[in-house]
């Protein structure tokens, strides 16, 4: 059960009106638009909607006395078994409070406040269009050089007829009557700790302080139409697989007065037939024949570069890796590129003519 009385600070056989100066000084002290704590403001006012009220102050009394587990809050929705009963809910009760003019405002200040309101700690963010989300596959070779890409998307566009303004070509831009040309309406809410003032986009110029004297006729005021555009960007090399690249401006256009959108591609990276990335790595499986293992050669091994010549030194064993630097990824930083293993296999052969049957004998005298 919370202990409302230790809340705010008070005994429990404190006067009403020293609860109620109690609650003055806290709420002054953690409003969250003083940069105070918004979960405390909140427990504060729960704790004085109850003991500010002489009726469920003495309820609270008695349950508190007899040991009642009090689980209901003036600001949810109630439980069951609450000697306040049910229904108490977010910016209700407050016309309860006798001598405190605005307490009906000031429960909705709270529900915009604690849903990131105006005021609180969450501002309106600026509209804009929407971002689009695209994945696009790559190979790995690809992945190595980087690549330019082409994409035809069916999206919002500015408006080519007005440019995006909303207005007809040749229409004047007026200043609008809503907000007189600031592209921000208020609204002053007046309690008892204050005046809080919320502020918006106007709905009316959607934020650009003009209205056109006559709307575009193909995009209907709206600053952008439904088209295809297609859109080239380039792909560095050393993306990774499921990486996502923003880029800005090229998601859908935004209405008159708004930013358009991002475009965000997610990167795919195909497998490769005989390749294998680990990070900025490249590994290759090379089988070679013992009399190559146990003497040594020189091979031409497949890179994501080219053919490259790669030295078997003689004794290579099973499973042996042999490095080819900097034949792997380039960083994406653009400071280097990985590594190439190339990994031996040794393969030992099933049928054997009968001179190399002799010659393995001899070898094996020889204990190899």
């Amino acid at each position: 059960m919370k202990d409302y009385y230790k809340i705010l600070g008070v005994s429990e056989d404190a006067s009403q009106e020293e609860i109620k100066k109690a609650f003055y000084r806290l709420a002054h002290k953690y409003h969250p638009d003083k940069g105070g704590s918004a979960e405390k403001f909140k427990e504060i006012n729960e704790a004085y909607q109850i003991l500010g009220n002489k009726d469920k102050r003495a309820k609270y009394d008695a349950s508190k006395k007899a040991g009642f587990d009090f689980e209901g809050s003036p600001f949810g929705s109630g439980s069951q078994g609450s000697p306040f009963g049910s229904g108490f809910g977010f910016g209700r009760g407050f016309e309860d409070f006798e001598g405190f003019e605005g307490f009906e405002d000031l429960g909705d200040i709270f529900e915009e406040f604690f849903s990131g309101g105006p005021f609180g700690g969450t501002r309106q963010k600026n509209k804009r269009g929407k971002d689009i989300v695209v994945e696009v596959e790559m190979t790995l070779e690809e992945v190595f050089t980087g690549v330019q890409k082409n994409l035809s998307l069916a999206k919002f566009i500015v408006c080519p007829a007005c440019n995006g303004t909303g207005a007809e070509p040749g229409a004047k831009m007026e200043t609008c009557p809503s907000c007189r040309g600031t592209g921000q309406v208020h609204q002053v809410h007046q309690t008892f700790l204050g005046s809080f003032t919320k502020s918006g986009t106007c709905p009316q110029c959607n934020g650009t302080g003009e209205f056109p004297e006559k709307k575009c006729k193909k995009c209907a005021g709206e600053g952008r139409v439904k088209d295809i555009e297609t859109i080239s960007f380039f792909i560095p090399a050393g993306v990774q697989n499921n990486e996502v690249i923003k880029i800005e401006g090229k998601g859908e256009a935004g209405a008159k007065g708004e930013k358009s959108g991002d475009l965000l591609v997610k990167i795919h990276v195909k497998d490769h037939p005989y390749f294998q990335r680990r990070g900025d790595d490249i590994y290759y499986d090379l089988t070679v024949n013992f009399s190559q293992a146990a003497l040594g050669d020189k091979v031409d091994v497949p890179t994501l570069a080219g053919q490259v010549e790669l030295k078997i030194p003689s004794g290579t064993q099973q499973g042996k890796l042999l490095r080819l630097k900097g034949m792997g990824i380039p960083h994406l930083n653009g400071r280097g590129k990985g590594d190439m293993y190339v990994k031996i296999h040794i393969k030992t052969p099933t049928r054997l003519t009968r001179k190399q049957k002799e010659l393995i004998e001899k070898l094996r005298e020889e204990g190899i």
